[in-house]
């Protein structure tokens, strides 16, 4: 309901056209799909080539891993015949019965000749020779490196080949350990003359005995590893210049490099830290069976996966250069990337010149209908104005937000602005914040309804009185709220028509302030009869307000509660003042008049016109939950104010002195207000009692409830 010129003038201020809009964004958003797609395709080619590289190193690392196996399994191999050799054991096992006394062995000297002959052929045989050596007496001592002894259970040297070393203790070690009948592999070390070198130890067992048992003795074997080791790690027909295949162990927070590496490093020359960042070998150990790009020891981008060697603790490395694995792909995707980057700026700058012809036909038909839309506008603008400034009332339209997108004279008259600067200004810096707070909660409520069923018929509205200021200078004004669709020039706004009628509500507050005066004369009256009952109803009004407040009662109701909280006793006016200020027990007729006085006093009301059910409310106070009150009303049945004024009534008697009595505690009225909620009293009302107490500061407001009344001395002064 904005105003608008005729004249065209506002051209600058017209919005582009959302169809324009939307055709912008579609072409943005199909080029932005295009590229991404792009990109998707050309990602998806580099991971399935990642996933060739995995399966043909993958092929490389199993074949390699399974010739190291091979050739550990060929040393043990070697040495199991010999661990199983008749002749071997037959000399154990009679020197094991003669208590470790060669000499009572059989032909003890041509044994161990046979024997040392035996392991010297099997050394030469299977790989476990020395370089040089001869034969090596058993009380001998010679500097070797490798061959194949012959020890007992305790690890002491019976026979070995030439060449054997001494038993370090490393060596006993393993001897006692394969003794236990574990085979044993000692792992690569460098030996006497700094060569790597491994050794392997397995238990003899006694003839006839169980394989399983402990061993008798122990065939242990040493052997150098050399060429025919490492070039096992090598691929056959690998043509690839950054390809390597090597061996690594963990050796407490270092990676130790067995075998040698292709930049020149000798075997068990190098270590490096696990920690090192993205290490390809930290990695291998870790993943055994994995594939990842990561750094090697050299610090270059490799493709690597890793073997554990079964029966060692090895793990075979097989790694490439990513530069080389993946250069003539990475190539060959940047060329399909451009070509594909290529085709969709071509197919966007088509589409783009294609609409752009087309929008400039649209865009000259849709000025000419603009202009005749805009003066249809200005006119109908200027009919509403002449329309609502000849009203009385306040009209005006304002956002969500409280601003004005409209106002006509009486309303821009009543801020003391023009309609035309009233226009964007917040309801709060126009009418005040008291009263915006009012409209904008009513104007928010009514558009959240309005956006849930935008359809709906009728279109929901809002209409209320307003009351603003106190005793004489109140004012009151009665608004109408109605939602307004927006659209592309105006924001989502609500109609409010506001009507100041004040004049017309003075005699109802007039008559109003009488009431309350005559109901506080009537209240006074019976509160000076009974010095313990002094100001009873008052309470039971303040208390009752209170619990009408903490459940959130319409403001009706609440009304009926403060009123009929203060009238209730207005029947004891004829109950003789002894009986009221009686400190003996009290008769049973005596119980009942006191305790009916309220049914007397909805007698004295029943011909006064209140604007609640004040008469019903006080009629409805001995009525019961359970239904056991003497009208027989039960649960929802009593009028709520009834419910919460019983409830009311009941603490304040109970918390205040009496003739016949002290005050209790607000503990143990609480205590028996929750045991009698469901059968005398209404359980909600008594929990929004207590939770006034405990959480809103009720116990401290009305300590003074349980104060003794002041004496007639005490009054009199």
């Amino acid at each position: 309901m904005a105003s608008s010129k005729p004249d065209g003038g506002k051209i600058s201020d017209i919005k582009l056209n959302r169809v324009v809009l939307l055709t912008i964004a579609g072409f943005v958003l199909a080029i932005a799909l295009g590229v991404y797609g792009a990109f998707r395709f050309v990602d998806s080619e580099r991971q399935r080539e990642m996933q060739a590289w995995q399966v043909r190193l993958g092929v490389v690392a199993d074949s390699r891993a399974g010739a190291i196996t091979d050739w550990v399994n060929g040393s043990f191999l070697a040495l199991r015949e010999l661990a199983e050799n008749a002749s071997l054991q037959l000399y154990l096992t009679e020197l094991v019965m003669s208590g470790g006394e060669r000499a009572k062995v059989n032909d003890e000297a041509a044994q161990a000749t046979y024997l040392r002959n035996l392991l010297a052929i099997t050394a030469e045989r299977s790989g476990f020779a020395a370089p040089q050596g001869g034969a090596v007496a058993a009380n001998v001592e010679r500097a070797g490196v490798a061959g194949i002894a012959l020890t007992d259970a305790e690890g002491g040297l019976i026979v070995a080949s030439p060449g054997f070393p001494s038993l370090t203790a490393k060596l006993k070690t393993a001897v006692l350990q394969a003794a236990g009948g574990q085979p044993t592999l000692i792992d690569l070390y460098p030996g006497a003359t700094n060569l790597p070198t491994i050794g392997f130890a397995l238990p003899v067992s006694a003839l006839q005995s169980d394989k399983q048992a402990k061993g008798i003795g122990v065939v242990v074997g040493l052997r150098l590893v050399g060429r025919d080791f490492f070039e096992r790690l090598k691929q056959p027909g690998d043509v690839a210049t950054s390809a390597e295949t090597y061996l690594v162990r963990a050796q407490a927070e270092t990676i130790e490099y067995l075998s040698p590496l292709a930049d020149g490093t000798e075997p068990l020359s190098r270590t490096i830290a696990k920690n090192t960042p993205e290490l390809a070998d930290t990695f291998a150990l870790e993943h055994a069976g994995g594939f990842g790009l990561k750094r090697d020891y050299l610090g270059r981008e490799v493709l690597i996966t890793a073997r554990a060697i079964a029966g060692t603790p090895w793990t075979l490395v097989r790694k490439i250069g990513r530069a080389e694995a993946l250069s003539e792909s990475e190539t060959r995707l940047r060329n399909m990337l451009i070509i594909l980057l290529s085709l969709i700026g071509g197919m966007a700058i088509a589409l783009f010149a294609v609409w752009r012809h087309g929008a400039s036909v649209r865009a000259a038909e849709a000025a000419e209908r603009f202009r005749v839309s805009a003066e249809r506008m200005s006119n109908l603008s200027r009919f509403m104005k002449v329309v609502t400034n000849s009203q009385p009332t306040q009209i005006m339209a304002v956002t969500a937000d409280g601003h004005y997108t409209f106002a006509n004279e009486p309303a821009a008259a009543e801020a003391g602005l023009a309609p035309d600067d009233i226009i964007g200004k917040s309801m709060a810096s126009v009418m005040g914040p008291i009263k915006a707070g009012h409209f904008t909660a009513i104007n928010k409520d009514l558009m959240k309804e309005f956006e849930e069923n935008p359809d709906a018929k009728p279109r929901p509205r809002r209409a209320k009185v307003h009351e603003f200021g106190e005793n004489d200078g109140v004012q009151v004004i009665r608004s109408m709220h109605v939602p307004l669709r927006g659209d592309r020039d105006h924001p989502p706004s609500v109609l409010m028509v506001l009507d100041d009628i004040t004049e017309l509500t003075s005699e109802r507050r007039r008559s109003e302030r009488m009431l309350r005066q005559l109901t506080d004369t009537l209240v006074s009256v019976v509160d000076r009869r009974d010095p313990y009952s002094a100001f009873h109803s008052s309470r039971v009004a303040e208390v009752a307000r209170a619990i009408a407040q903490e459940m959130e009662v319409p403001e009706d109701v609440a009304a009926t509660v403060d009123i009929s909280g203060n009238l209730m006793n207005l029947g004891k006016i004829f109950i003789p003042a002894e009986l009221l200020t009686k400190t003996s027990n009290l008769t049973a007729d005596e119980r009942k008049q006191l305790a009916s006085s309220y049914l007397v006093s909805a007698d004295l009301l029943r011909h006064v016109e209140f604007r609640g059910p004040v008469v019903e409310t006080v009629r409805g106070l001995g009525e019961a939950w359970d239904g056991s009150g003497p009208l027989g009303q039960k649960g929802e049945d009593i009028l709520l104010p009834a419910r919460i004024i019983s409830v009311a009534n009941a603490f304040v008697g109970m918390v205040s002195p009496r003739a016949y009595r002290e005050a209790m505690s607000f503990e143990q009225v609480s205590g028996i207000l929750m045991k009698d909620s469901g059968v005398r009293y209404d359980r909600k009302v008594v929990i929004a009692l207590i939770n006034f107490l405990e959480n809103r500061g009720g116990s401290e407001k009305w300590a003074h409830f349980r104060q003794p009344p002041p004496t007639a001395t005490e009054a009199a002064s």
